[in-house]
């Protein structure tokens, strides 16, 4: 999909000698469009009992990925307990992902830092290893100070020096901090700036950010399975969901169903989904997405400290949620 974009708009100080730079080493980026669209699991990362990554259950996870009809794997985002691993690690997952990935599917790599100079320096190095596009999280340790101006300079400097496309990454649960709307508009102008994951949920914001982008073909991820449905019906293209870790397929043909106006079959699957969504995201965390995934055949294990295991509470109104909507 060839598309030109026009980087207009944009104040001064985000554009001059970062534009020039950008048009020098990226040419070829602007020119070819990646397509988003489709359904991608944000993997997570599995541990041996000495809490190093276990890369050789990785594999086994993508084996099986392999098999469902994914758009692509997003790695190192907060369901890979990123904030966790070494700089070292984050790259040597995306590496062993690139080795097992197919050809046909893309990678999405996490790059996201604190500081603008981190995220460069990371993003070159996920780009180096094999990620075909990254998905970059709001700074946010500042957070009363990443303001609309800080963040349009910091997704643009991030942007001007990728080597590969850039996808915003907006996650309030996480970070306490929201990508402003504004902010998202301009920054759709740059020409290496794809799309946006909201995790956020506003179906009303999703809509408003999609109207008014959509003279830049910018391509907008839902965050969630439990809004997935009312995402595709405000625009949204495709989606980067915990669950699908776990019910992979079941996702696929939810996107499936929302991208070909199915909107009667989408509403009964999407309802199912909601309480095993709210279940390993919100409710219970990441520790609850690894315990699922170990009772649908795949590894998930512990977590790297200081998250917990459930309790035995916890994963018995895991298995609830996931057994009163007929998954279990």
């Amino acid at each position: 999909m060839l598309c030109v974009r026009v980087w207009r708009g944009l104040s001064p100080l985000c554009r001059g000698g970062h534009l020039s730079a950008w048009k020098r080493t990226q040419s070829r980026t602007a020119a070819s469009r990646l397509d988003l669209s489709g359904m991608y699991p944000p993997i997570a990362t599995p541990f041996t009992p000495e809490e190093d990554v276990d890369y050789q259950k990785l594999e086994g996870n993508l084996q099986k990925y392999a098999k469902i009809p994914f758009k692509g794997l997003v790695v190192q985002g907060s369901n890979g307990e990123y904030p966790y691993l070494t700089e070292e690690e984050r790259v040597e997952v995306v590496k062993t992902v690139r080795r097992s990935l197919p050809t046909d599917k893309l990678l999405m790599a996490g790059s996201g830092c604190e500081s603008t100079r981190a995220t460069v320096q990371l993003t070159e190095k996920m780009a180096a290893a094999g990620a075909d596009v990254v998905l970059v999280v709001t700074p946010c340790f500042y957070k009363g100070k990443m303001d609309g101006r800080a963040l349009i300079q910091h997704f643009t400097k991030v942007a001007d020096s990728s080597p590969v496309p850039v996808v915003l990454y907006s996650v309030p649960a996480n970070t306490g901090l929201e990508l402003p709307l504004d902010a998202v508009v301009q920054l759709s102008q740059h020409p290496n700036i794809l799309g946006l994951k909201d995790s956020g949920g506003d179906i009303s914001r999703i809509g408003l950010i999609v109207h008014k982008t959509k003279t830049q073909d910018f391509q907008v991820l839902a965050g969630s399975a439990g809004f997935l449905m009312a995402a595709y019906s405000v625009g949204a293209v495709g989606g980067v969901c915990a669950l699908a870790n776990v019910l992979g397929r079941e996702l696929c043909e939810l996107e499936s169903l929302c991208a070909s106006g199915r909107w009667e079959e989408a509403r009964g699957l999407q309802q199912r989904l909601i309480e095993p969504n709210a279940a390993v995201t919100r409710k219970l965390g990441v520790p609850a997405l690894k315990q699922a995934m170990e009772w649908f055949g795949f590894h998930g294990g512990a977590c790297r400290s200081p998250l917990q295991p459930l309790t035995e509470a916890e994963t018995q109104q895991l298995r609830r949620d996931f057994s009163s909507n007929g998954w279990l």
